[in-house]
């Protein structure tokens, strides 16, 4: 099975997922979405296997979310999407894409749902 982790070394939880996947005999694709970021496609199709809309899938607590107004009500989906494609720190993570659905690791145990 082809599976894709989008990873911040940093981010305890995004360690630990996959850690999980390793310890599962996975050896994902790891993808670290700060240096190498998303477009704004790629974030909708993934928006669309996890069944969120791109607020959903935001980081509210980071500086950059208050910074570009993003509480705003009157954003649409595309303003949002191309936030988050120019600041992915306001990515939700990690995320694992396996068999064509999609899991946001918090907790790291939730990924096994889609393996």
């Amino acid at each position: 099975m082809n599976v894709k982790i989008y990873h911040n070394p940093r981010c305890g939880k995004s360690r630990q997922t996959l850690q999980l996947l390793k310890e599962q005999g996975i050896e994902p694709e790891v993808i670290e979405y700060l240096k190498t970021p998303l477009t704004v496609q790629e974030l909708d199709d993934i928006l669309q296997k996890l069944d969120m809309e791109p607020r959903e899938l935001m980081r509210k607590k980071e500086a950059e979310y208050k910074a570009n107004g993003l509480d705003d009500v009157a954003l649409d989906r595309q303003a949002l999407l191309q936030a988050m494609v120019n600041n992915p720190i306001l990515i939700e993570r990690p995320i694992v894409i396996a068999g064509g659905k999609a899991a946001i690791g918090r907790p790291p145990e939730d990924v096994r749902a889609i393996l």
